[in-house]
This record gives C-alpha cells, sequence and structure tokens, in this order.
C-alpha cells in the first residue's frame, strides 16, 4: 500500500537557525499537504501542493513538491520560538486511500 516516510522523526533546532523537513512516498501523489501541530493544540492545515516541482511561500518557510510528486520538503529560514511544534505531512494517491504520516 501506500507509504509516506518524514525524515527527520525529531530536530532539535536554535532560534536563527534553519532546518528543512522531508516526506518521501512510496506511489505519485496527486496531492499533498502540510500541517503543524503546536504543543498541546491541534493540528492546523498549512498549504496544499498539486504541482509537480510547486514551490509556496509563506514568509519564512517554503514548500516544495517533488518532480516526480513523490516527495515534498519543509525549509524554515531563521527558526523563531513561534515554530515550535510538530510538522506533517499527508498525501493522496488516486488508486489509494489518504495517508498520513506523524
Amino acid at each position: 500500500g501506500q507509504q509516506i516516510m518524514q525524515i527527520p522523526h525529531f530536530q532539535h533546532v536554535q532560534e536563527g537557525e534553519d532546518f528543512t523537513i522531508y516526506c518521501n512516498s512510496s506511489t505519485t501523489l496527486n496531492n499533498i499537504q502540510w500541517y503543524k501541530q503546536r504543543p498541546g493544540g491541534h493540528p492546523v492545515f498549512l498549504i496544499r501542493l498539486v504541482k509537480s516541482r510547486e514551490v509556496m511561500k509563506q514568509k519564512r518557510l517554503t514548500f516544495q513538491f517533488g518532480e516526480a510528486r513523490m516527495n515534498s520538503s519543509l525549509h524554515i529560514t531563521a527558526a523563531q520560538t513561534t515554530d515550535v511544534g510538530t510538522y506533517f505531512c499527508a498525501g493522496h494517491s488516486a488508486s489509494h486511500p489518504p495517508a498520513a504520516c506523524l
């Protein structure tokens, strides 16, 4: 079945540092969504990518969708205390039900 793997599972980042999170899928995805969950909070939708090689920015966050639509990345520039939380992705392909990675 469809699987999505997230790398790294945990990363300690100092304020002001840059960091990148990757999601890799076992199948081609129609789209991929990124979410953020703050400590003690609920997951909040950040963005949805649908096009191959798509790049979208939200202030210091940059999201990319791979050329083959099997991977995605989230890059945060100059991390701030407001960036603390758990980031995760969820993807959907036409031949499989949605799969999520926490």
